[in-house]
């Protein structure tokens, strides 16, 4: 049974928090690291002392409501323990209350259809509505975009985007993107009245922020991973000195302000080796034990182990200094990160611990909680049974909830199994707070956002529509897997737009009405066959569209407690059966829906 609150008329949901600042919230570089929170090596595989009196035989759950609530199996649980306690709702369009412990987030639940939920994150530029996709500017830019095709559109009109941190310190600097602002009106910097990044790149809504813990995979090749932080080798420069993230060696030595400094002092097992070539892509058996546990990494050009890079330290210390620089509404933890498809149980044991260990000190480090909300990442690899890793995880985090206003799942779509990847989702959703938003990172493929959010899941982010625009590639509904390629030659003679009743600039003749008018497939593929940059532009439009467009309509389900219909619905136009000459639906599908309350039987 579906609940949803009475909405309120009066509410004013839009409304945008002025926040008080602070002259000492722009330090100069990011603080020292407080070694009480570094363990030693041999303590690298111990359980957390602050975990030590936990009942692992228990579900690690908290803050639990129906659908989700853990009954007791004790033999004295009261009768209380069993009834489900209904989950608080708030009617739509009531205005939020910032209140300490998290004056920078509120939480609205609207309503619910079995474990899917309609809510709005109230965050300090705007209300937010989930389900939401949220749109990757990587560099503080949608590619083939402005910030006015967003805003000014209907079709999209999201309310948050995702930046990164790494890419931002490497470039510009996360200290240029601080100050900008106030340089542009001539006021003084350094006093906390920097715009960062929403007057950077002139956007006046919602940012979150990855914490630049994602790049320990993307760019292993790069990275060199101990207690201390992430050491990356800047793959634009090709330098001898070690420094701090976004700055060169001329700016260390001559301005006091630059991020880090040069390490002096680097332990000869911090230092990446002679260069090798390892072609065991599992990761099996890889960690150094004798050398921190850390992974040796091979120089980016092995043909020429003379030419050293330029060596950037990120610690947890270092990506809060530059979230809090760029000024984004959610910051995400620094969390050690591995590769899902690794095969090295004691190195996803060692990244789970420390996971624990950075976020104690990223919230140390954290200077601006009154308008920047911090989000812990659940790690712990593909490990879901009772008392594992996950589990370890969540136990920490349940520990330092207070702390927390929202979570985030970790540490997939990098290769794992489908059955892998939602039952983790599903492990995670049962254990996380009902009260607090689910953001799934770098999760964006349609099917996946309609499954999840069957599971429980609020947020999501991924480069997937925006970068398969620019090879020609239109999201679309119907059978799997929904894409259309504008480049091949079906599209060349073919005079309907993209996708009929679409309002994306792409399909509309710019009235507000899909059925008429816009770029035919055959103009498109023209268009892109010439490498026009408008096609790029055009197409990107409309996958953001079909995002913005699909997390609407699994809104609606959801307030008319029609979400499992709606996800049945969309799950079998995908696939339509080997009978009626598609694809049968995967069993990983049918599986996750069914533990969400979804059976997907006609």
């Amino acid at each position: 049974m579906a609940s949803t609150a009475t909405s309120n008329p009066s509410g004013a949901s839009g409304a945008r928090i002025t926040f008080q600042t602070d002259s000492s919230l722009s330090p100069p570089q990011p603080p020292e690291t407080n070694p009480s929170f570094l363990a030693k090596e041999e303590d690298f595989t111990k359980l957390p002392y602050e975990l030590n009196d936990v009942d692992w035989t228990k579900p690690i759950s908290w803050g639990k409501y129906a659908p989700y609530q853990v009954t007791s199996t004790s033999p004295s649980s009261s009768s209380s323990d069993v009834i489900p306690k209904p989950l608080p709702l708030t009617p739509e369009g009531s205005p939020p209350n910032f209140q300490p412990p998290h004056p920078a987030l509120c939480f609205h639940i609207h309503a619910t259809s079995k474990r899917a939920r309609y809510t709005t994150v109230h965050l300090p530029h705007g209300p937010v509505s989930t389900p939401v996709f949220m749109p990757v500017g990587t560099k503080g830019t949608l590619k083939a975009l402005t910030p006015m095709d967003v805003t000014g559109s209907d079709a999209l009109n999201n309310q948050i985007i995702l930046a990164n941190t790494y890419h931002l310190a490497l470039q510009p600097g996360t200290e240029l993107v601080r100050d900008v602002g106030t340089a542009i009106r001539g006021e003084v910097v350094g006093r906390g009245n920097e715009g960062g990044l929403h007057e950077f790149m002139g956007w006046d809504r919602n940012i979150l922020t990855d914490s630049g813990g994602f790049q320990m995979v993307s760019l292993l090749k790069l990275a060199e991973i101990t207690e201390e932080g992430v050491t990356f080798e800047n793959p634009f420069l090709d330098r001898g000195e070690e420094i701090g993230m976004g700055q060169n060696d001329d700016q260390v030595h001559s301005d006091p302000a630059a991020i880090g400094k040069i390490s002096k002092k680097r332990s000869a097992s911090q230092s990446i080796s002679t260069p090798t070539i390892n072609n065991d892509t599992s990761n099996t058996n890889q960690t150094d034990k004798s050398n921190e546990q850390q992974i040796q990494i091979q120089e980016r050009d092995h043909r020429n182990p003379k030419k050293k890079s330029h060596r950037m330290l990120l610690r947890p210390e270092d990506s809060i200094y530059h979230q809090n620089n760029i000024g984004s509404d959610i910051i995400m933890a620094l969390d050690d990160v591995v590769s899902s498809t690794a095969d090295d149980r004691t190195r996803f044991e060692i990244a789970t611990y420390r996971t624990l260990r950075w976020l104690d000190r990223c919230h140390a480090a954290h200077r601006r909680p009154h308008d920047q909300n911090l989000f812990p990442i659940v790690q712990g690899g593909l490990d879901t049974s009772q008392g594992g890793l996950r589990d370890i995880c969540l136990a920490g985090f349940r520990l330092r909830d207070e702390k927390a206003p929202g979570y985030a799942i970790g540490g997939l779509a990098g290769g794992e199994s489908k059955e892998d990847f939602w039952r983790v989702v599903h492990h995670c959703c049962c254990a996380l707070p009902d009260t607090k938003p689910r953001y799934l990172m770098g999760v964006g493929y349609p099917l996946d956002l309609v499954v999840c959010t069957a599971l429980g899941v609020d947020m999501y982010d991924c480069v997937y529509p925006t970068r398969t625009a620019r090879f020609g590639v239109a999201l679309v509904d119907g059978e799997t897997p929904g894409t259309l390629r504008l480049k091949g030659h079906h599209c060349a003679e073919d005079y309907r737009v993209i996708m009929k009743g679409c309002t994306c600039a792409a399909c509309s003749d710019g009235n507000g009405g899909g059925d008429g008018g816009g770029y035919t497939r055959a103009r498109l593929h023209a268009m892109l066959k010439n490498d026009n940059p408008l096609a790029v532009s055009l197409v990107t439009h409309h996958n953001l569209a079909y995002m913005m467009g699909l997390t609407r309509r699994m809104r609606e389900a959801i307030k008319k407690d029609a979400y499992g219909d709606f996800a049945r619905s969309f799950v079998w136009d995908q696939f339509r059966g080997k009978d009626n000459g598609g694809q049968d639906v995967p069993t990983w599908v049918k599986d996750a829906l069914a533990a969400a309350g979804i059976p997907l039987d006609k």
